[in-house]
């Protein structure tokens, strides 16, 4: 039972903004990826790494969100989603370190890896803020 519900709306601005960095995170490591010069396994590992990430901040937000709400998550839903958003990050720090490239490739895949991240959390935050907004203050932001 969702017991408090928001009173305005995410700004335009921010769910532009939210948007517009996850687009250009993704899109900067996959055409990063696509054009790297490594075998095809190390790319499929470095895709999956993000997809990974991807699906478990959003996870994270969602029981977060829910546990915030008096929404019941399980203790072992919560914490399987933090120790898979932060396994995803060591996965990429491990394949990284090892990784034969440069050091600015390495932090160019970092810097997107995590700039996704945080992007797909504000993007699930902004869509889950959208649908509990009640009805008749959804365009209050409008009047003024």
């Amino acid at each position: 039972m969702r017991t408090n519900r928001i009173t305005g709306r995410p700004s335009a601005a921010f769910i532009g903004a939210s948007w517009t960095a996850l687009l250009v995170g993704m899109l900067a490591y996959l055409v990063a990826l696509w054009n790297a010069p490594m075998q095809l396994n190390e790319k499929g590992y470095y895709f999956t790494v993000l997809m990974y990430g991807l699906f478990s901040a959003v996870s994270v937000q969602k029981a977060v969100r829910d546990r915030l709400e008096g929404i019941p998550v399980t203790n072992i839903y919560y914490g399987l989603s933090w120790f898979s958003t932060l396994l995803s990050i060591l996965l990429l720090s491990v394949g990284l370190w090892n990784a034969e490239m440069l050091a600015t490739e390495k932090g160019f895949y970092a810097i997107a890896f995590m700039m996704s991240l945080f992007a797909s959390i504000a993007v699930q935050k902004n869509t889950r803020d959208m649908s509990l907004v009640q009805p008749d203050t959804a365009h209050a932001d409008t009047m003024e």
